[in-house]
């Protein structure tokens, strides 16, 4: 999905990689309630499973991503937003939710969740698109699953 990846053996990888990922399936399947529960069961602490949770992923789940999180700074104007969800759809994404605060000092905070299974680029191509877009003050990828 981008240059940032790799597909490595786990056994060359420090175990608590693996740990990370146990415990977010715990979590996902409802097994453990809790992020304290998850990461006490598999053992590893809070911080390395908040460290990792969102870089670490089995090779079926690194095909399978499907969602991406994006909090944006967008300059007040009229037609950035309508800008940045035009840009989204040239790339094959599907908008899933946008929420916008309400703007102050001329710049609004927007996040926009993504169906990006359908994307036709790699997810650095689609900020860097994303940044190049006028009045767009800054794009931060957030989470993606």
């Amino acid at each position: 999905m981008s240059s940032d990846y790799l597909i490595v053996n786990k056994k060359i990888l420090p175990d608590y990689l693996d740990k990370v990922i146990q415990a977010r399936s715990l979590l996902e399947t409802h097994e453990c309630a809790t992020i304290t529960e998850a990461v006490s069961r598999v053992g590893i602490s809070r911080n390395t499973y908040y460290r990792y949770k969102d870089s670490v992923f089995t090779a079926e789940g690194s095909t399978a991503l499907r969602h991406a999180v994006l909090s944006m700074i967008l300059r007040d104007r009229n037609g950035v937003l309508s800008a940045v969800i035009q840009k989204l759809a040239e790339l094959h994404t599907g908008i899933l939710t946008i929420s916008q605060a309400i703007p102050i000092a001329g710049k609004a905070n927007v996040l926009i969740s993504l169906d990006i299974t359908d994307m036709s680029c790699s997810m650095d191509e689609l900020l860097d698109q994303l940044k190049k877009l006028p009045d767009v003050k800054s794009v931060h990828l957030d989470a993606m699953e």
